[in-house]
This record gives C-alpha cells, sequence and structure tokens, in this order.
C-alpha cells in the first residue's frame, strides 16, 4: 500500500461504506409498497457490504486516529452522504436550517481534531 494509506484509505472506505449503509437504511424509502420484510432482508444484505469496507477502514484508521477522531469522520462523511442521497435518490429538497445543523455538527469536529 502507498505511505497515505493509513491516513487516506480509511477515509475513501468510509465514504463506499456510507455510500451503502445509506441505501440499505434508507433506499427501501422509495418503495414503500413492497413487503417490509423483503425491505429487510434486502437491507441486510446491502449492509454486509457496508460492514466489509467499515470494520477494516476503522482498523486501518486506527493506526492515525483516535477513536473518537474516526467516529467523528464516520459521522461527517455520513451527513454529506445522506444530504446527496436525500436530493438526488429521494428528492427530498434540504433547507437552510440542515445547513446550519450540518455546520454545527462540522464545527464540533473542528474541536476533536484541534487540542487547545
Amino acid at each position: 500500500m502507498p505511505n497515505f494509506a493509513p491516513a487516506v484509505m480509511p477515509i475513501l472506505m468510509l465514504v463506499a461504506s456510507n455510500v451503502f449503509m445509506t441505501f440499505a437504511w434508507y433506499g427501501h424509502l422509495k418503495y414503500k409498497s413492497s413487503p417490509l420484510l423483503i425491505a429487510i432482508v434486502a437491507s441486510w444484505a446491502i449492509a454486509f457490504f457496508e460492514y466489509c469496507l467499515a470494520v477494516p477502514a476503522n482498523r486501518i484508521g486506527s493506526e492515525v486516529y483516535s477513536t473518537a477522531q474516526l467516529k467523528t469522520i464516520q459521522e461527517v462523511i455520513t451527513l454529506v452522504v445522506f444530504a446527496a442521497f436525500s436530493v438526488l435518490y429521494l428528492k427530498e429538497p434540504l433547507g437552510w436550517n440542515h445547513a446550519v445543523g450540518f455546520a454545527l455538527i462540522v464545527g464540533g469536529a473542528f474541536f476533536i481534531f484541534h487540542k487547545f
């Protein structure tokens, strides 16, 4: 692996993991007429791939980041992926209040990564 792998690979893997996770958790909302059991089984199947990326991402990332930093990276990525998913896939608009809320979370992430 390249030298940047411990710092960058976990982030790339968490982005991919979050795409799977978001589809597993929210993708079925576009198909509300399908039986709930099918939605659950399909979500589990999709979530398997999420775990196959998230677990090694955290293992690799722990070489460079603290657990709190890894969790913060995960949450910021989750918000970005979810916002794109919500607008592009579910066709739900995001308003100014969402932007303010997300900005506050990003502000919290700033403090996780900086020691004062």
